[in-house]
């Protein structure tokens, strides 16, 4: 559908608009209390396939569209996500092969090594950042070395608040600026920001954020009375027991590292990663391919077989150590085939709200308060937020959020990284703070600390919205193009579309 058929129409009235999301929060909120953490698994996807149904349903019988406008919004929504699926895959199998050639669990055996009990609060916080950095995964950084984390936390006496405070901030940071991360991804494609100039954008409100929250739990872990430290060893022990722990898998990040440093494209340095952690696994864990590979039921035991498997399909590999067994688990490409089912379903219900007006209506109300760089953030906060808690998941809100926003900050000539940044502050970061989000209800669960308990001390969840308005007040690396200049290029991408 054009733009100038979208002006003739008229727009429906801002409840109307709202009406489908007041049905998708009904829906989740009915879903997430019947699956749980599982809701992801279909409940999630179906709900917002109702919505869409609820929006073309309002759209085709009162306001004039069309279904040809449906499918072609739909349409090019899910063409726009095609890249952000292509990087989700490959997100999996390197994960996968990360853990299972060693280059994880050296992260964490050296990280480790050096942990102090006296600050082991901000040591704690920097090395679930170090992890999740290098998984992209907040989840499963807190229930592996989270999980351990808490017992060494308790062990030397902290609180569990305090604790799972500094998991949490930690794990957050890796979720938010990790090139790994689905939620980065998310948040950069939806409103067609390149992941790495996204990245690198975050980092102005990240890193003076994550500082903070480390000096806090620096400071807080000078309060305690510290307890003589055991379960560090142990854990270590068993890293090294299982794997062949060596500095040389360090070069796997490294490279990596490298690659993003030169701009390397995000397909193109995902995919050659994984590729030398795979090389680096027949390398180093050729028992673990091997168990592996037989593990499978293909009846091969080779090497090659056992990377494949860790490339596309999950492993499980059988401890001493509980924690450690849950380290080494990791789903590979097909883990993230759900991840994509709700991006894919997301995308069919933003393009109904799109051809219908709905969100049109909706943005109307916020740019009432859209006056200057302050508000702008703000109320791309403000937004962010509520549908973090009125969707009860992260996913939903980032592409929502993106969805809503692009046009507006094309029109007032603010940068959309500066929108996708300020998304990711707003959403990702605040989701395992609400009781009833999908990401609460894990962390709650996997870390056995209420949400409202840890909630006071993730520091770094709670500041970084508070540093994207920050940030937006002092003007610090925003630019805004002149009216004229945002005039022109608005009327060239309508024209465009």
């Amino acid at each position: 559908m054009n733009d100038n058929k979208t002006e003739s129409l008229r727009l429906p009235h801002p409840l109307i608009a709202l009406l489908p999301i007041a049905i998708l929060i009904a829906m989740l909120f009915a879903t997430i209390g019947t699956f749980g953490s599982d809701a992801l698994s279909g409940g999630s996807q179906i709900a917002l396939l109702t919505t869409t149904a609820v929006c073309v349903a309002i759209g085709i019988l009162f306001y004039g569209r069309t279904w040809k406008d449906y499918i072609n919004a739909i349409s090019k929504n899910i063409g726009n996500t095609s890249e952000a699926i292509i990087i989700l895959l490959i997100i999996g199998s390197l994960s996968g092969t990360w853990m299972v050639s060693g280059v994880v669990p050296t992260l964490i055996s050296y990280g480790m090594e050096v942990l102090s009990p006296r600050f082991f609060l901000a040591s704690a916080c920097l090395i679930c950042a170090a992890v999740s950095l290098m998984t992209g995964s907040s989840w499963t950084t807190i229930a592996t070395i989270g999980i351990a984390l808490m017992g060494i936390g308790r062990a030397l006496g902290y609180d569990d608040g305090w604790i799972a405070g500094a998991i949490i901030s930690g794990a957050y940071f890796g979720d938010k600026v990790s090139p790994l991360s689905d939620t980065t991804v998310l948040a950069s494609s939806t409103p067609g920001v390149p992941l790495f100039e996204h990245i690198r954008y975050m980092l102005v409100t990240t890193i003076p954020s994550l500082l903070l929250a480390t000096l806090i739990f620096f400071i807080a872990g000078l309060t305690y009375d510290i307890a003589p430290q055991s379960q560090t060893t142990d854990f270590i022990g068993a890293l090294h027991s299982r794997f062949t722990i060596s500095p040389w898998l360090l070069l796997v990040p490294l490279f990596t590292a490298v690659l993003i440093a030169r701009k390397v494209p995000s397909i193109i340095t995902l995919f050659l990663s994984t590729l030398m952690a795979a090389v680096f696994a027949m390398l180093f864990q050729p028992d673990l391919l091997r168990e592996i590979a037989a593990a499978s039921g293909s009846g091969s035991t080779s090497l090659f077989t056992g990377a494949m498997i860790s490339v596309y399909g999950s492993t499980s590999l059988q401890c001493q150590n509980a924690i450690l067994e849950q380290l080494v688990a990791t789903r590979g490409m097909a883990g993230m085939l759900f991840t994509v089912w709700l991006i894919l379903c997301a995308m069919c219900f933003g393009g109904a709200m799109t051809a219908g007006g709905m969100l049109r209506s909706i943005t109307r109300l916020f740019a009432h308060f859209m006056r200057n760089t302050v508000s702008v953030v703000a109320s791309t906060v403000g937004s962010g937020l509520f549908l973090n808690l009125a969707t009860a998941d992260q996913y939903i809100s980032i592409i929502m959020t993106g969805q809503m926003f692009s046009t507006t900050y094309d029109k007032l000539g603010y940068e959309r990284r500066l929108l996708s940044r300020t998304t990711e502050d707003a959403v990702t970061v605040t989701s395992p703070l609400i009781p009833w989000n999908t990401c609460g209800m894990t962390q709650a669960t996997v870390l056995s600390v209420a949400t409202l308990t840890y909630l006071p001390y993730c520091f770094f969840n709670l500041i970084s919205p508070l540093m994207s308005i920050f940030m937006a007040a002092i003007g610090y690396k925003i630019v805004r193009r002149k009216p004229a200049e945002a005039a022109a290029k608005g009327t060239a991408e309508q024209q465009t579309e």
